[in-house]
């Protein structure tokens, strides 16, 4: 989809009549929230992430609270991936060990007696740069080679990121689309191992413990909210690339609250929307779009759906989104340049495209019809997740210094007095 508007959405008003998805169970088990988070709380370093509150400009654009979920920070790797790839990693090999029942703490999973009884082990991966360097990280700690395949677009900061902890790094001719089948194909051929947040057929356990894995941030920001009286948030806004991330929030919400969930909002590039399109054709299936996917959101330029997340979001969802480029490249500078007693944030390009949306419909009439069939009004409580922090200074600092991908004149507003 090409378009110049900031917002292109779809409803999805049957997720409204889904009290209990089988899809949200199958994914999201009973205990698996708790296992998750127990497992993450072990990684030596490990601490809850921030949830920061944007007091001030909830007040200037009419809602009750926006709050931030700062991925940023996350054991220092700048992004929220590592807890996928991590806790797929130890249920894989909790699997080559015959313990899928049984518990095996972190010093046990990284200790010389347990990689002796496994064998040889490479985990392969495909990547825009962010679950590359999770898998990789994961890898060193197991002491295990990782190889990683990246598609011809992805940045150099961001391939040197993933070297940093010791992975191999393939330049692969295409879209990150291509890069997952070629990382497929060299698996298959060298027997590595996998480690995914795309489905397929014949390729699904590993994939839903990625998804699960994410959820140990969702845990956190609950017991955030609580601290402040928030029982849960009226709306979760979360951005999407194949939707693992998505459903994972998506899925927790609908999980833990039922019919009772949040307003739940997905955002894709315009140029990468797969699961719009999919929300769009509306048979229930996962549709792919084709094309060189180009978009600064280098974290969300997919094609190709997970087959198992979309399962999730077809039962979750309220409305699918899709913006062009300059609606994250103005997020980034909303996050960077905050209103008097909001918390500075760095955001990179695929984590703050829900914030610039959020402007958008709250703020143009263009989008009322959307605001409304959303319910955002002075009562709203919104949850954001900064998925990335700068994790790729260059093109960083032609957005925000620069001012790279600025709103269009037809989509600019006078700004109030701060």
């Amino acid at each position: 989809m090409t378009t110049n508007a900031p917002i292109t959405w779809v409803p999805n008003p049957r997720a409204r009549t889904i009290a209990h998805s089988e899809a949200v169970t199958r994914n999201f088990p009973d205990g698996v929230f708790q296992h998750a988070r127990a497992f993450h709380r072990q990684i030596p370093g490990f601490r809850a992430s921030p949830l920061r509150s944007l007091a001030g400009l909830a007040e200037m654009i009419g809602v009750g609270g926006i709050w931030v979920k700062d991925e940023s920070v996350r054991l220092d790797l700048n992004s929220f991936k590592v807890l996928g790839g991590s806790y797929a990693i130890y249920r894989h090999i909790k699997r080559q060990l015959g313990m899928d029942d049984a518990e095996l703490s972190f010093e046990e999973l990284v200790s010389e007696a347990t990689r002796a009884k496994l064998s040889e082990v490479t985990f392969a991966t495909a990547t825009d740069g962010n679950h590359g360097r999770g898998v990789a990280w994961a890898a060193q700690q197991l002491k295990c080679k990782a190889v990683i395949y990246v598609h011809k677009d992805t940045s150099v900061a961001r391939i040197r990121a993933i070297e940093s902890y010791g992975a191999d790094v393939h330049v692969v001719p295409g879209t990150y689309d291509d890069a997952v089948r070629l990382a497929g194909e060299e698996a298959d051929k060298h027997g590595w191992q996998v480690i995914s947040d795309t489905s397929w057929e014949g390729y699904e356990d590993i994939p839903r413990w990625v998804m699960q894995g994410y959820t140990t941030m969702l845990s956190e920001a609950q017991e955030q909210l609580a601290g402040t009286g928030i029982v849960k948030p009226t709306h979760v806004f979360v951005q999407a690339g194949v939707g693992a991330l998505a459903a994972a929030v998506t899925g927790f919400y609908a999980s833990r609250f039922g019919a009772d969930r949040p307003t739940q909002v997905v955002v894709e590039p315009a140029n990468a929307d797969c699961l719009y399109r999919s929300a769009q054709i509306g048979d229930g299936e996962p549709h792919d779009v084709v094309g060189d996917l180009q978009t600064i959101m280098a974290g969300l330029a997919c094609g190709e759906p997970s087959r198992i997340a979309w399962g999730v979001l077809w039962d979750s969802v309220d409305a699918f989104i899709t913006s062009p480029d300059y609606v994250a490249a103005k997020g980034m500078r909303v996050y960077g340049v905050p209103l008097a007693g909001d918390p500075f944030i760095v955001s990179g390009e695929s984590g703050a495209v829900t914030l610039g949306a959020l402007t958008f419909i709250a703020e143009d009439p263009e989008f009322a019809d959307l605001k409304e069939y959303l319910g955002i009004d002075r009562e709203s409580q919104i949850l954001l997740i900064n998925s990335e922090g700068n994790t790729d200074p260059d093109y960083f600092r032609r957005v925000v210094w620069e001012g790279a991908n600025s709103v269009p004149e037809d989509y600019r507003r006078d700004l109030p007095e701060a």
